[in-house]
């Protein structure tokens, strides 16, 4: 795994989540495994990709079998997350405890076959952007519990995170926009209340809402639905003085006509929300 991914995996997050997980799949023991598996019964296995893939996720595949006790088991990697794959790639190998590696397979796989999911198919949608001046975005639309996981597999396919949470952005939106009397009200609230070093962003479904935003002052604009005709003409009128970004109806066909637009963002909880999760295969060799 390269460095810079390494140091970006979120452990604590992939901790948290792996001991929910193996409670709920192990919970007081696996029994398959202990009335037909010996007790010191030792096996060699290997990660094989059965489709073309974006690997995201393997420290958690591996952390899994540590959480489990696994401190026996011999890993070795020959892939790392950020990697494409062709099918029949053999990630990795291990040997060491039999027991161990049977209970901790699943919950091991459903991770890593998630993850790399949504990078496979991240990187997919960022090639349709490339040659033009629009990153990809995601959403908050995330899997309850995994966000800083599945954002980290949007990284490594190569997009860009928005918000992490509520805690990390103003994005007023339609309901926020009526519950504080109209977009300016809600702008000056934002800039008197706010830290300031958090950007204040104002969802718009107009060009008309659009000059009320940047008459407020606000630093980002989401253009929420617009077609491609309403967007160039945002474009134009904003005339660089907010960042716009594009939301609503982003799917991969449509995908380089909305990024041609000249808006600066693209923003897709299709990116987490529907992805696909890919073929990857733990098999014992021994």
């Amino acid at each position: 795994m390269s460095a810079d991914w390494a140091a970006e995996f979120p452990l604590l997050a992939a901790d948290r989540v792996l001991r929910a997980a193996l409670e709920e799949d192990v919970g007081t023991g696996d029994v398959t495994t202990l009335c037909s598996v010996p007790a010191g019964a030792r096996t060699r296995a290997c990660l094989v990709a059965k489709e073309p893939l974006r690997l995201a996720g393997l420290p958690g595949f591996v952390r899994t079998f540590e959480l489990l006790g696994a401190g026996d088991l011999s890993w070795d990697l020959h892939a790392a997350d950020g990697d494409d794959l062709a099918a029949g790639i053999r990630v990795l190998d291990v040997e060491g405890d039999a027991r161990r590696l049977l209970t901790g397979e699943r919950t091991a796989l459903n991770l890593l076959q998630r993850l790399s999911g949504i990078a496979t198919m991240t990187a997919r949608w960022c090639r349709h952007l490339e040659g033009t001046a629009a990153q990809l975005v995601d959403t908050r639309k995330t899997t309850p519990g995994l966000r800083a996981l599945e954002k980290y597999a949007v990284r490594v396919g190569g997009a860009r995170n928005h918000r992490t949470g509520l805690f990390d952005g103003v994005l007023l939106k339609e309901n926020h926009l009526r519950a504080a009397g109209g977009i300016g009200p809600a702008v000056a609230a934002a800039r008197a209340r706010a830290p300031h070093t958090l950007r204040v962003e104002v969802e718009v479904t107009t060009l008309a809402e659009l000059d009320e935003a940047l008459a407020s002052g606000a630093d980002a604009v989401l253009l929420d639905n617009m077609d491609l005709a309403t967007l160039v003409k945002a474009v134009t009128r904003t005339g660089g003085r907010a960042l716009l970004e594009a939301s609503g109806g982003v799917t991969e066909e449509r995908l380089r006509t909305i990024a041609e637009t000249g808006v600066d963002l693209v923003s897709a909880g299709a990116l987490t929300h529907s992805a696909r999760a890919v073929d990857l295969s733990f098999l014992f060799e021994v």
